[in-house]
């Protein structure tokens, strides 16, 4: 780069803005930006617009979401729907409107099919219904996508979506209710550890496949992208590393030292049945994450003992 940009990092208290960020500063960036909920509600249209104003971003990486897992997209589907909304809609806007002039957008795997062919490239999208239990996640996120599509064609704004396999990792979401998969696993195992228990019931049938991308690679997909690709549209950034429901469970015991059974429940919901990404584009441009699942787990872990476990071993 020439000339170094002013970058905006949108949720940089996140899991995902948090790994952007520390990717930013890791390659140099010192002109960052980033403001907290408190600071900048960015659902607030006035408050995104006044802040825009006065900073005048350069580049913008729109990590912020409500985000969730299984349960609380099931259970609170207005509120992910509208406050996704009102966050893409506000910041894509603003940034096109006060000179910003690269946006992206981290959009969600769960934007695609449910039934999607396998691995999913990124012209599945809109081919076939979404997976019921988090649709309304996924319109939303659907929506800030074709927003970007709409600044590029109407009025040539550089903005684009990444499309990130599961991320897990520094900074994830560990509530019992709210987390996604494998922080609520570890969470749970954790604590069955130091309760002593014998056995640990996992929701459905162990069987759905998955692929996990670990924070730090995501957050350096990101940079990589904002510094090297320019198609616009949207692209996958995944790891390829697929594993069962039931093989990442094994695997966070080993990594949590949990000594008990492990067993299954299939009348809770299994959600899509399969879910890889197809990478290659991103990999064809020069990309690969660089983190093992096991690997990754294992420093989730480390942040889990040293940010959430308190000193009994339990979790805040």
């Amino acid at each position: 780069m020439d000339e170094q940009p002013k970058l905006f990092i949108a949720g940089h208290r996140g899991m995902v803005g948090g790994a952007t960020e520390r990717a930013a500063r890791n390659r140099g960036y010192s002109d960052i930006v980033t403001r907290t909920r408190s600071e900048l509600p960015l659902d607030d249209k006035a408050s995104v617009d006044q802040f825009f104003a006065e900073q005048r971003p350069d580049w913008v990486i729109l990590a912020a979401a409500k985000v969730g897992g299984i349960v609380a997209n099931d259970e609170q589907p207005a509120d992910f729907i509208r406050e996704n909304i009102l966050i893409a809609t506000n910041v894509i806007d603003a940034a096109w409107r006060n000179g910003a002039t690269r946006l992206l957008f981290l959009g969600s795997s769960c934007i695609y099919p449910r039934e999607a062919e396998q691995p999913i490239s990124e012209t599945s999208l809109l081919t076939g219904p979404l997976e019921p239990t988090n649709s309304a996640y996924a319109v939303a996120k659907i929506a800030g996508k074709e927003m970007c599509d709409a600044y590029r064609k109407q009025h040539g704004f550089d903005a684009f979506t990444v499309m990130p396999s599961n991320v897990y990792g520094i900074g994830d979401n560990f509530h019992p209710d709210h987390s996604h998969v494998a922080a609520g696993l570890m969470r749970r195992l954790h604590a069955a550890k130091v309760e002593g228990y014998e056995e640990v019931a996992i929701w459905g049938t162990g069987r759905p496949l998955r692929e996990f991308i670990f924070s730090e690679d995501i957050g350096d997909a990101c940079l990589f992208l904002m510094e090297n690709y320019r198609e616009g549209g949207m692209i996958n950034a995944g790891s390829g590393e697929e594993v069962s429901i039931a093989e990442l469970a094994a695997m966070i015991r080993d990594v949590v030292g949990y000594e008990g059974r492990l067993t299954f429940d299939p009348s809770k919901p299994d959600g899509t049945p399969r879910k890889i990404m197809d990478n290659s584009r991103i990999k064809a441009m020069g990309w690969e994450p660089s983190t093992q699942l096991r690997e990754g787990l294992a420093h989730m872990y480390d942040w889990f003992l040293e940010h959430i476990a308190d000193a009994k071993g339990q979790t805040a």
